[in-house]
């Protein structure tokens, strides 16, 4: 049975209980700003209602995941899993393919492209992801199907008021579970159709200049890759020209012929990290970054996520800037370059302070980031992979003149500096994001009067 509408001129004793409930303050109606009620889920415009998910759309779930290679075999039909969904995506871009056989066997019901999907059980509903299946698939039991069910509602607006909530917050541990009563049970507001297409509109907008920004991301990524395996093994030569670059063959690949193959150990002082008593609180929390693995990203470091004092820097062995650390623990190989003028690491880096008459120290950063692979082969396989000091300034690296060093690491770092661009404006989107999904779903920002025309109405639909 559909619940009554909430509005201040109805029930306000039962209104401002709902709110404590929902846990929302209770805000006396006198200090509404004008034009809004108070709900169970707040403040919210007056022209809003609020409603249960379920009033508005149907809900159900998938089917059980077929078992056995049989029903893998060139397969054609789509068949969704949690893992399918990304965290951040609008879309289920990724299936399995299961064959006619399987889906009758097991019974599947197939779900229409633009159906709302989300975990509904397991430990993945309390990363509450939210996706739209892209195209007609099947889904697993463990996935919530949405499908609105009226004409007076706009589907885009359903989903992003699902990615608005968080379903899972008061689940006990152990393998929580969504049921689909209480799912249908949630409440969501309901601006005028108009708004809820324009709300819609604005977050799809965001989320479609954030997707086209990962994508440059990924592909400058790709270039990076493509253009270290070029320069380190032609050099810095035009592509055209590459076929003019006498090459020798060497322990660490094809090199051109000029170039030598040196150990690492010859062309910096290696000097491993020490970390200042935990127990020394003096020694903390100061301005000298103290760097960590988690800090090294292949770009230069200002600031870490910790710090120590100048007494902490006494206990602790000092690096300049400009040297090159190198995770040599656990995760084998992470770089950074110290970028502030004093810093010191933990136990699980090394650090090289370069000769800077034989080697560009952003050079020996992108030639350790090219040697990952190998690194990792020459570390001890225990527990913990650990590449001693001694195995580690035996790390072989390639060795080109000085002028042709700095114009690799030249041209690298300008790809680098364009991926942290791009890297900061995704960063930026997504904090308009979820600035506009709050904003826009409480009717703090109003789109009542936003222009809509009739194609922008029928991409919003039918998108």
């Amino acid at each position: 049975m559909k619940r009554k509408e909430i509005s201040t001129t109805e029930n306000t004793e039962r209104t401002e209980v709902d709110a404590v409930a929902s846990g929302h303050s209770v805000v006396n109606t006198e200090d509404l700003p004008d034009g809004f009620q108070m709900t169970e889920l707040g403040p919210l415009p007056k022209e809003w209602r609020v409603v249960r998910l379920g009033e508005v759309a149907a809900i159900t779930s998938g089917g059980s995941a077929p078992q056995g290679g049989q029903y893998f075999l060139n397969g054609k039909n789509p068949f969704v899993r949690v893992q399918h969904l990304d965290i951040d995506g609008d879309y289920v871009r990724r299936w399995d393919l299961i064959t006619d056989e399987a889906v009758e066997h097991y019974r599947l019901k197939k779900f229409p492209a633009g159906t709302i999907v989300f975990p509904k059980s397991g430990a993945a509903i309390r990363l509450e992801k939210r996706a739209i299946l892209l195209v007609d698939a099947y889904i697993v039991s463990h996935l919530c199907a949405v499908l609105p069910k009226t004409s007076k509602v706009d589907r885009w607006f359903i989903f992003y008021s699902l990615r608005a909530k968080r379903l899972a917050e008061d689940k006990a541990e152990g393998y929580p579970v969504l049921n689909l009563s209480e799912i249908c049970d949630v409440p969501i507001p309901l601006p005028p159709l108009p708004e809820q297409r324009a709300i819609a509109h604005v977050l799809r907008t965001v989320q479609r200049a954030k997707e086209a920004t990962e994508g440059v991301i990924a592909a400058l990524r790709e270039l990076k890759k493509s253009l270290m395996q070029h320069l380190f093994t032609y050099g810095p030569v035009p592509v055209t020209e590459r076929e003019r670059v006498a090459l020798q063959e060497s322990e660490i690949g094809p090199l051109p012929a000029h170039w030598r193959v040196v150990r690492l150990g010859e062309v910096g002082k290696v000097i491993t990290g020490k970390t200042p008593s935990t127990a020394r609180p003096e020694y903390w929390n100061g301005h000298i970054p103290f760097i960590t693995p988690v800090d090294l990203n292949g770009m230069p470091i200002r600031v870490a996520q910790r710090s120590i004092t100048e007494d902490g820097l006494k206990k602790a062995k000092p690096l300049p800037k400009g040297a090159v650390l190198v995770s040599c623990i656990g995760y084998i190989g992470k770089v950074g370059v110290v970028d502030s003028e004093i810093a010191v690491t933990n136990q699980q880096i090394n650090a090289v302070i370069v000769e800077s008459s034989k080697i560009s120290n952003w050079f020996l950063a992108y030639a350790v980031m090219r040697e990952s692979n190998l690194l990792e082969s020459r570390a001890r396989k225990t527990t913990v992979p650990i590449l001693h000091k001694t195995n580690f300034e035996r790390i072989p690296i390639p060795l080109p003149p000085l002028d042709e060093q700095r114009e690799i690491a030249r041209m690298l770092q300008a790809v680098d500096a364009k991926i942290a661009a791009e890297q900061a404006c995704r960063a930026a989107l997504e904090e308009l994001f979820k600035s506009l999904l709050h904003e826009l779903m409480s009717g703090r920002i109003r789109l009542s009067d936003f222009p809509l025309e009739e194609k922008l109405d029928s991409q919003n639909r039918n998108a």
